[in-house]
């Protein structure tokens, strides 16, 4: 059994049976008028309590007739405090009943008319290169010399010796006339070998351990199109340009078990501090899987993580489906998706599309067989019972998924229970804007793409296609479950930014003003529903959380805007939002402290 295997809670010890309890005792204190109730371990208090208990919206995002809105008064927090006993929630309602639960151990948020919603979920990220950007040294805008290299002295007071330092972000343009040498870095930071890339990728600096370990001497000639830079005997000065970078960059080497896991800690730090309870993480390879389980083994998941297989590795798969998939839901790491590329992107033009790509003509891309999709294998998985979630871009990339689909569901009709999803779905033909919810499929999108993509997307489709793309509007009225999300790092996944330009379709400067095709627009409440509710259903914890209630998961998001009647009056001021705190199984995971 491999490390951290996961298995649902299960005994007299259970949280399930340790609730109902603690609920039973509640309710009859509450019936014979005792003072000796049970008390909470967390208690939330003067909040802006938005449950998400009630119906969803109708498919044209007018509130259901049983949520806290009306048309006059826009919409109503439906309780202002939450009760917590270990990972559950016990009690949600307003403030007076929920003073009773305070004891003497009690730890009390007083929230200050902060908003509370069900935990926000990133559901589709890349968190181990998250974890590489965020632990690399940043020095974009760094004037100096002396201040990149206190930059890299303070990484290595964390850091074991022997570790590789990597930096990126100096100006290679800027400091042509004054470029760095190997002699101070070397003197203050002797013990690490340290690659740095410049800003545009055109030179690197390093220190002399680095040299050593990628075996530049002076006898190293220069490749064709590069320049190692020399001192008067030849020995290499620490700089690199052009071509010649490859030849610090491959000794890199990729990161230990115990740096992957301290990336990956240092990424679901972040992903924290951003208001996240958890992540469907994309596509993880046998070491990424392997660092999840030691670190949910030792309790060092701060978040839950929902990992999907990586479909390019064969080994993986082949493991798994002896294997099976997790079943259980109680786990902070589970496994039972597979992420499958069936095409490539629209801005490369490696997306398929069912005709010339406007600014290409003899070109569609390319997909299925032709981009690596194993239609046998990932048939196989799904009937293992394993979901599918299938990149597919283009037109004909999404066109031939869904009809890879129909004819695995027509084959094998159990199939079809797993909840696949389609990730970005992000061109579709209006034939097949239906098929989606026919097939009971579930698209994942990303808001931040429409508008970020939105300075060449028509370029490449032309303005009749374009009306297809990024169509959450079409998709959600034809019956479709949406989720949202930002793919990063590729994106920023700032869930302000995130529902501001679902609501709006416009980017961070407010532009367009009327929002880039904004019939696609989605409502503030369908678009928060797509980072919790809704993204809780692709994970098949839909019992478990997405809503604030009794016996459910304590895994909420405290934040000092109201999405909901911001989102509809002043979408704009959502880009200035905080988020305050962000509890995790009934623990404080992050708090702003400011």
């Amino acid at each position: 059994m491999p490390v951290g295997r996961r298995t649902a809670t299960s005994g007299a010890t259970s949280p399930g049976l340790r609730l109902r309890i603690f609920t039973l005792l509640l309710t009859l204190s509450a019936c014979d008028g005792a003072t000796d109730a049970p008390t909470a371990d967390l208690l939330l208090l003067n909040g802006r309590v938005y449950s998400f208990a009630w119906s969803d919206p109708d498919l044209r995002g007018a509130p259901a007739a049983d949520a806290p809105y009306s048309a006059d008064h826009g919409w109503s927090p439906d309780a202002e405090a939450i009760a917590i006993v270990g990972d559950r929630i016990i009690f949600v309602g307003p403030n007076d009943r929920a003073a009773d639960l305070r004891g003497p151990s009690t730890r009390v948020m007083d929230l200050g008319g902060a908003v509370v919603v069900p935990g926000l979920v990133e559901s589709h990220t890349h968190v181990v290169e998250l974890g590489e950007v965020l632990t690399r040294i940043d020095l974009t805008g760094v004037d100096t010399e002396a201040e990149a290299v206190e930059r890299v002295v303070a990484r290595a007071a964390d850091l074991p010796a022997g570790s590789w330092i990597v930096g990126y972000g100096w100006d290679e343009g800027a400091w042509a006339n004054r470029y760095p040498d190997m002699a101070l870095l070397s003197e203050r930071v002797p013990d690490h070998p340290v690659f740095m890339r410049g800003l545009h990728g055109f030179a690197a600096w390093g220190n002399r351990r680095a040299f050593e370990a990628a075996g530049i001497t002076a006898e190293t000639d220069d490749p064709v199109g590069g320049e190692i830079r020399r001192a008067a005997d030849g020995d290499p000065t620490g700089l690199l340009l052009n071509r010649a970078v490859p030849l610090l960059a491959r000794a890199v080497p990729p990161p230990s078990e115990e740096d992957r896991r301290y990336q990956i800690r240092t990424a679901l730090g972040a992903m924290a501090e951003a208001g996240y309870v958890a992540v469907h993480e994309a596509g993880v390879s046998p070491e990424t899987l392997k660092a999840l389980e030691e670190l949910e083994a030792a309790g060092e998941l701060p978040i839950r993580v929902y990992a999907m297989l990586s479909a390019r590795d064969e080994g993986l798969l082949q493991t798994w489906i002896e294997k099976g998939p997790d079943a259980g839901t109680e786990s902070m790491l589970r496994t039972r998706s597979v992420k499958v590329f069936y095409d490539g992107a629209l801005g490369s033009r490696g997306a398929k599309l069912l005709e010339d790509y406007s600014d290409r003509s003899g070109h569609r891309g390319l997909a299925g067989g032709a981009y690596g999709f194993d239609a046998e294998r990932v048939g196989e998985m799904m009937r293992g019972g394993f979901q599918m979630a299938i990149h597919a871009i283009g037109d004909a990339g999404n066109r031939e998924t869904l009809d890879f689909l129909e004819r695995i569901f027509a084959e094998s009709p159990d199939t079809r229970a797993q909840r696949h999803r389609v990730e970005h779905a992000q061109v579709v033909h209006p034939d097949d804007i239906g098929r989606f919810a026919e097939l009971g499929l579930i698209a994942s999108m990303e808001p931040p793409h429409a508008v970020e993509d939105r300075a060449w997307a028509e370029d490449r489709l032309g303005a009749d296609r374009i009306t297809g793309a990024y169509a959450w509007r079409s998709l959600r009225a034809a019956g479709t479950r949406l989720i949202f999300n930002s793919d990063l790092p590729g994106s920023d996944h700032d869930i302000f930014y995130g529902l501001h330009a679902a609501i709006t379709r416009r980017g961070k400067d407010l532009q367009p003003a009327e929002g880039w095709y904004p019939d696609q627009r989605m409502s503030p409440e369908e678009a928060l529903r797509a980072y919790s509710t809704w993204a809780a259903f692709a994970s098949f914890t839909e019992q478990q959380t997405g809503i604030i209630d009794v016996e459910r998961w304590a895994d909420l998001t405290v934040m000092d805007v109201d999405p909901l009647n911001v989102g509809a009056d002043d979408p704009g001021s959502l880009l200035d939002g905080r988020i305050l705190a962000t509890i995790v199984a009934g623990k404080v995971v992050w708090e702003d402290r400011r």
